[in-house]
């Protein structure tokens, strides 16, 4: 199952990972059963599931994608914040997770703990996200991160990582790129692109950064985040707030005058935006990790 999902993100054809936030909620069937009625299992290559984003309290992320996996045997890659986590609840997590075929791994560092809805937590951030890609390549070698040797060998981990987007200073990523590279990701996800120039200088800064590398980590491809825009308060809050993004003012502009037309002409507007950018992607790299606030319906219409 992973080897066929890395052999299809290492190819010329078209890769599509979809994200899934479980929910503040004992179950995420809410979620699955909204996947079925869509049958998108069939439209993508994997999910992924997210790790108590903005550090809000969430169903757990490996057990999520067990069930998804299980459900829809498509391959989950699971996310892994070190914020919650010291080197033994990461260990002892990838273990379990282990036995139960969890495998493909997308380190994250992860938001700050004080913008928590959990009043007092307190973040752990023993490393960041390479200290998780280090552990991971550890396991992958049969020893814990002490060194010490599995008397039963894990299974092969498929480690991912995350990106910016966007820098003003472009030596910036190609040296966060290289450094996710270096520590063993084998696929790195970006933040949201609304942008194809954008687009073109990311892929040339990724090429940059792992041409120095042989082997395994020559082969490390970059895949392009896209998050579909149909609200003018959305684009605005991405383009404000959010660091490592780039929301065209062209896009800005054009919600802006179709909010004034009216919730539908908005969404109209803003959906005709991003399917059209969705289409370009797939043209000049088409490794796309969909992320759409489980707004599945979204997904749906730009795969049909």
């Amino acid at each position: 199952m992973f080897d066929a999902l890395v052999a299809k993100l290492r190819s010329d054809e078209r890769y599509i990972s979809l994200e899934t936030t479980p929910g503040h909620a004992p179950t995420i069937d809410p979620i699955i059963e909204k996947l079925k009625e869509l049958k998108i299992a069939r439209k993508i290559d994997a999910f992924s599931t997210t790790d108590n984003p903005l550090a809000r309290l969430k169903y757990n992320a490996i057990l999520a994608a067990l069930k998804l996996q299980q459900t829809f045997k498509k391959p989950v890659i699971a996310t892994m914040s070190m914020r919650d986590r010291n080197k033994i609840g990461l260990q002892s997590d990838l273990l379990g997770a282990n036995d139960f075929d969890v495998r493909a791994i997308l380190a994250l560092t992860g938001d700050p703990a004080k913008i928590s809805d959990q009043p007092g937590t307190k973040g752990c951030f023993e490393g960041d996200s390479t200290l998780l890609l280090d552990i991971i390549k550890c396991f992958n070698a049969g020893i814990d991160y002490a060194g010490q040797e599995f008397k039963i060998r894990p299974k092969k981990i498929y480690p991912f990582a995350v990106s910016n987007a966007y820098a003003k200073n472009p030596a910036t990523l190609r040296k966060k790129f290289k450094k996710k590279i270096e520590h063993g990701a084998i696929g790195v996800i970006t933040q949201p692109v609304f942008d194809i120039e954008n687009v073109k200088n990311l892929l040339f800064l990724f090429n940059e950064a792992k041409a120095g590398f042989e082997g395994e980590r020559a082969k490390a491809q970059l895949i392009l985040g896209f998050f579909p825009i149909t609200r003018l308060k959305t684009a605005q809050f991405l383009a404000s707030h959010v660091p490592g993004i780039n929301v065209p003012r062209s896009w800005i502009d054009e919600l802006y005058k179709a909010h004034k037309d009216g919730e539908k002409k908005e969404f109209e507007v803003g959906f005709g935006l991003s399917k059209a950018l969705f289409e370009e992607l797939l043209k000049i790299h088409p490794k796309i990790h969909i992320m759409t606030a489980n707004r599945f319906e979204l997904a749906d219409a730009l795969l049909r």
